[in-house]
């Protein structure tokens, strides 16, 4: 299974980003049912949290790891939100940071940035 932003592309997330203000004073269960409806998206076997061993982090907690990620690569790489939100998560980066039984979503954003920067994980 792909992540979901192939399924989303671009167009679609530039609305969302653009329409984020928007969007945030609505029901988070609600809006995402919204888009998943609006690209058909299907079930699949994706499940990190069934196979982590230690404490999930929120959604929330996990949201601003990638903020901050998307936002240094925006920055680093002089790209819109968008493409830098699409770099984030189809990199190895994404990957590592949605292992709940690794450490790596705690680390330092700038570790984490310069995972994505670097090609590798120091």
């Amino acid at each position: 299974m792909g992540k979901m932003t192939v399924y989303l592309g671009k167009d679609l997330i530039t609305k969302i980003y653009d329409l984020a203000d928007v969007y945030h004073s609505d029901n988070i269960d609600r809006v995402s049912d919204d888009f998943i409806l609006a690209v058909k998206l299907q079930n699949g076997d994706f499940d990190n949290v069934s196979s982590a061993k230690y404490a999930v982090p929120s959604h929330w907690d996990i949201g601003k790891v990638y903020k901050r990620l998307i936002l240094g690569i925006a920055k680093e790489k002089e790209m819109d939100i968008p493409d830098a939100l699409l770099a984030a998560y189809n990199s190895f980066v994404s990957d590592k940071i949605d292992d709940y039984n690794s450490s790596f979503y705690y680390d330092a954003p700038q570790n984490i940035l310069n995972a994505f920067l670097d090609g590798k994980i120091e």
